[in-house]
């Protein structure tokens, strides 16, 4: 995010994933279900796209971009 000039949002954005990890790092699937932690990240995106560039098309493309750029 920060590559992409959104560096700002990381300190609001990252409470709100507080506790999906264990101290090593590890996604903590005892206490969330994966898919569940996906739909979750997939809303917080969309919200920064949204107040970022405040159209459906920037936020389809900002989470395009996401998916392409961390599924490899």
């Amino acid at each position: 995010m920060r590559q992409l000039g959104l560096g700002r949002h990381l300190g609001r954005l990252a409470p709100q994933l507080d506790g999906a990890f264990g101290a090593d790092g590890v996604f903590a699937h005892d206490r969330l279900r994966f898919v569940d932690f996906v739909d979750d990240v997939e809303e917080l995106l969309e919200e920064v796209a949204w107040q970022e560039w405040g159209n459906k098309e920037a936020v389809d493309g900002f989470e395009e971009y996401i998916l392409r750029h961390y599924s490899g």
